[in-house]
């Protein structure tokens, strides 16, 4: 064994092969990769090898978009074309809302008849099917062939394979890897990639890293011989819960089922190329299942019946990227589509260690995503079971997941409960999305999918916040300190925006990559010389203290990056009536200007009062430690109710940033969207020196625009196809109903000015829009700064 090598892979399954090849084409030669069995033998060979396209994340979609121009290249692979069937009538709308998506990414995806579907699968019962559709450039492969080629070219690129090599260790020294430990010698190295799968877990707590996967069973079955069909596309039916693909002269048939099967963790040390025991009683459903879609399933001999671990996320996203610990890299959770995911997964890691970021936005797969929360194994096999169970289920804008709750809780959420609230998640806090107390109209609904998990109190929430004041619980937004000598020098090379200003100053600002992308979107508050307060959007808090943290580590920064926020209760007060509220409950003045910070007692609570606003209106967000909470909120609540105050959620507050042009990271900005792209050019400064400055573009050619809908019931999601003369020039980023100005508002990127006339396809139906110049609410700002 080699006593030293750069980059050091841990696991030979199909994710860590197109690592070690993608590796070795962007120049790298000082690879190793180790393999515990022999290549394939962890869940690589027995997936079931179908390769779909289409998902809801963007950018999964093209990394299967180039697993697919990859695979054509190498043995094995079978452009079979996949279809998906709906069953129900609601099935159909989702099938519908993706071909929008597909036509943003260029796949031919198309809606076709039952009878075409027929014809494509003729082995099928068409009974209850509604339509389908059906994309040609899916297809399958034979997973360990796939993992063998990979394997082959990199070897040939310079990797050396090291197989029957169990990882005894890794140490970590002064927060980097340092040296993996084997049964065949210590290896000393730069960068260590965690590719074990449904080991990942143990590989992760030898460094001191918590890799929140569960190995799920999961069962499939091949048939015996018994057509003598070729070419059988993939066939999908969600609503039965099953899929099948063609397997020379038979089938491979398998499918999720809703009791599922989570397996041991650790998993045992001789589990090497071996698979469970078959659980015909929990397969029974899909069997059923299976014969009513195609019913020769109910008499055909079964040759072998598939029982394998399958390593799974809490979200059934990737886990991807570096770890807490330097140079610590994960690439591990495929949620049984890896085989698809694998070359993507491959381009975008070996960019990742070499480039020290990955060039397209994996914020959904990033490993960073997972907060304090799932360190915690039993709520982390709470929500992989949860997510496993619902793999097939339709998800509708404003679902909420319920496995592991409550958990993280403001000092308010019992006055919530009493006060009729409908809570989300997020992160693992509960919040507010609205209070069904205040659903004292009947409101209008919008059409379709927008409609559901919908209420008018939203409505009323956001009127009242225009016209009197609203009150919002935002504890559970993150918030990060970063103190010590180096502070302001190291915020001032993160940020494009000037942070290190006079002691008060709040500074709305973003975090640039060296491409100048927006890998942050925060704002910050100077408290004193050496101290500052980030504050950031509630889900971001893990990534956004990892990016600092970074940055501090290259520039060796005097500086201490903490996570506080715990500590702090954040409620907001916002409206024209909210200086008149708040001046009932403090003698200290309250003409300190927009965008700055001071400390008040309100009622008997110490506070830092930041005048600052989500909702395009007059206010302050009051931070005060958090066992002071409860009494802070009591006081507020208490002042605001004479004036028409209202409790409000976080669906109001997304309408009324809405209708201001506020932006959102991770759907309207991130790591592929500059400033200047994202109309946030307000806050670069091209007079100082920041990371991303050199590659930032004034002019870009296109734009985040604002859109409205001609038709107000009609609303976008997310991710539809926007047209601009016949032909897609973006997609929606975010979209919803402006309840002052009346309209259905959505965001695009787009190449073109306000005036320009639009379409957006909502469900196969083309809804007329107009780029309109932004903001659309108080476009001078009077409000904000009254």
């Amino acid at each position: 064994m080699t006593d030293s090598a750069r980059i050091v892979i841990i696991g030979g399954g199909v994710g860590g092969a197109s690592i070690a090849y993608h590796l070795t084409r962007l120049g790298e030669r000082d690879v190793v990769l180790l393999e515990r069995g022999e290549l394939t033998s962890g869940s690589t060979f027995h997936s079931a090898g179908l390769v779909g396209q289409l998902r809801a994340d963007p950018t999964l979609t093209r990394m299967n978009q180039y697993s697919v121009e990859l695979y054509r290249t190498l043995p094995g692979w079978v452009e079979c074309g996949g279809i998906k069937l709906a069953s129900t009538p609601e099935r159909m709308e989702e099938i519908r809302r993706q071909i929008g998506w597909a036509r943003t990414f260029g796949l031919p995806l198309e809606e076709i008849s039952v009878a075409e579907a027929v014809e494509l699968f003729p082995l099928m019962d068409p009974a209850g099917v509604v339509g389908a559709c059906y994309l040609p450039t899916d297809g399958q492969i034979d997973p360990s062939q796939l993992c063998y080629a990979l394997a082959a070219k990199a070897r040939e690129g310079g990797a050396r394979i090291r197989t029957r090599t169990r990882v005894l260790g890794i140490d970590v020294e002064r927060g980097r890897v340092r040296r993996v430990r084997t049964d065949q010698g210590d290896i000393d190295c730069e960068i260590v990639v965690n590719c074990g799968g449904m080991f990942a877990p143990e590989i992760g707590r030898m460094a001191g890293v918590r890799v929140p996967i569960v190995p799920m069973s999961h069962q499939y079955v091949v048939t015996e011989a018994f057509h003598d069909l070729s070419g059988l596309p993939t066939l999908r039916d969600p609503d039965l819960l099953v899929y099948y693909r063609q397997d020379v002269r038979g089938l491979v048939m398998g499918g999720y089922e809703r009791t599922s099967s989570p397996w041991v963790d650790p998993v045992p040390a001789d589990f090497n190329g071996k698979l469970l025991a078959p659980d015909w009683d929990r397969f029974a459903e899909i069997s059923e299942n299976s014969a009513k879609r195609v019913p020769v399933m109910a008499d055909v001999g079964i040759r072998s019946f598939v029982n394998g671990p399958e390593a799974f996320t809490p979200d059934n996203e990737f886990c991807l990227g570096e770890t807490e610990v330097g140079g610590l890299f994960v690439a591990a959770g495929f949620c049984a589509h890896g085989i698809a995911g694998a070359g993507g997964v491959g381009l975008v890691m070996a960019e990742w260690i070499v480039q020290g970021e990955p060039t397209w936005d994996l914020w959904h797969m990033d490993i960073r995503r997972f907060g304090p929360q799932y360190r915690s194994p039993s709520y982390t096999r709470k929500r992989v079971v949860e997510n496993y169970e619902t793999y097939y289920d339709i998800r509708y804008p404003g679902h909420e997941r319920q496995a592991g709750r409550p958990l993280r809780v403001s000092p308010v959420y019992g006055w919530h409960r009493e006060h009729g609230a409908v809570f989300g998640e997020k992160a693992g806090w509960e919040r507010v999305n609205y209070y069904a107390a205040n659903e004292t109209e009947e409101g209008r609904r919008p059409d379709g999918w927008a409609g559901r998990h919908w209420s008018p109190a939203i409505g009323v929430e956001h009127r009242a916040t225009r016209t009197t004041a609203g009150l919002f619980d935002e504890t559970s937004f993150a918030k990060i300190e970063v103190t010590g000598p180096d502070a302001a020098e190291l915020l001032e090379w993160v940020c494009d925006n000037r942070v290190a200003r006079e002691v008060g100053a709040v500074t709305y600002t973003q975090a640039l990559n060296r491409r100048g992308g927006i890998e942050c979107d925060f704002t910050v508050t100077r408290r004193g010389e050496d101290d500052f307060l980030v504050v950031t959007g509630t889900a971001f808090g893990s990534h956004d203290l990892g990016w600092l943290r970074k940055q501090a580590r290259a520039r060796g920064a005097a500086v201490r990056i903490a996570d506080v926020t715990s500590r702090h209760a954040c409620f907001a007060l916002w409206g024209p009536k909210a200086r008149d509220i708040l001046s009932q409950l403090t003698d200290d003045p309250l003409t300190f200007p927009f965008m700055t910070a001071r400390e008040l007692t309100v009622g008997d609570v110490p506070v830092l009062a930041l005048r600052v606003t989500f909702a395009g209106e007059l206010g302050w967000e009051l931070y005060c430690p958090m066992e002071y909470g409860m009494a802070l909120w009591r006081e507020l609540w208490a002042a605001g109710r004479p004036y028409g105050m209202v409790a409000g959620g976080y669906r109001a507050i997304d309408t009324l940033r809405l209708e201001k042009g506020y932006r959102v990271w991770g759907a309207d900005i991130g790591p592929e969207t500059t400033p200047h792209e994202a109309g946030l050019g307000f806050c670069v400064r091209m007079d100082k020196d920041f990371l991303g400055r050199d590659a930032l573009d004034p002019d870009p050619e296109r734009r985040l625009r604002c859109i409205t809908l001609a038709d107000p019931r009609m609303v976008a999601l997310g991710n539809e196809p926007v047209r601009v003369g016949g032909e897609v020039a973006g997609r929606v980023t975010s979209g919803g109903f402006g309840h002052t100005v009346g309209a259905s508002i959505a965001y695009a990127y787009l190449p073109v000015g306000p005036g320009t006339e639009v379409t957006v396809e909502l469900f196969g139906v083309e809804v007329d829009g107009v780029v309109a110049r932004e903001p659309l609410f108080d476009p001078e700002g009077e409000r904000v700064r009254a």
